[in-house]
């Protein structure tokens, strides 16, 4: 017999059983950070090939926005408030990785003393730059480089997109 919220303490028993067998995602949450001139920052990791937008991978349970907030505090040790989102892209299970979700948040125009004093605030950033919007469509790798020009055209149309695989649903 199925329990009910009847009884309290079977009922979050039962709930905590399908808990633990429903599916897991993993959530990345990246950040659009202007320079005043209009450039976009991008960072070089040091654990994956390649130039990526700042940001990372959430922990359990943490909601995306914060985790972009904590990712940027640990990356660039920016204090970045306010947050608009502009893509969810599902990404579909490639390589050794199950599927996840990926958000894209605009942090906003960092002030001129800001951009002039970033700099990496932890091992996993070698470096840092900043770079025409059209330059860093062409130096992110695939599927980000989609969503980032996705996130692009989601900020000048004020609304929020979702992609699968970064693509735009038709």
């Amino acid at each position: 017999m199925r329990p009910t919220p009847a009884n309290p303490t079977a009922w979050n028993t039962y709930l905590a059983e399908g808990n633990a067998t429903q599916a897991r995602k993993r959530v990345a949450a990246d950040v659009i950070l202007r320079h005043p001139d209009g450039r976009i920052l991008l960072v070089n990791p040091t654990y994956k090939p390649g130039w990526d937008l700042p940001g990372g991978m959430s922990e359990a349970n943490e909601a995306p926005d914060d985790t972009a907030r904590r990712e940027i505090k640990e990356e660039l040790g920016l204090d970045i408030i306010r947050l608009r989102l502009l893509v969810i892209d599902w990404v579909p299970p490639h390589g050794p990785w199950d599927d996840q979700i990926a958000f894209i948040f605009d942090g906003g125009t960092l002030a001129p003393d800001q951009a002039a004093a970033i700099h990496p605030h932890d091992e996993e950033l070698s470096e840092l730059r900043f770079t025409a919007p059209a330059h860093a469509v062409g130096t992110l790798p695939g599927r980000l480089s989609r969503r980032f020009a996705a996130a692009l055209q989601a900020g000048a149309e004020g609304m929020p997109r979702y992609l699968r695989d970064g693509a735009p649903l038709v």
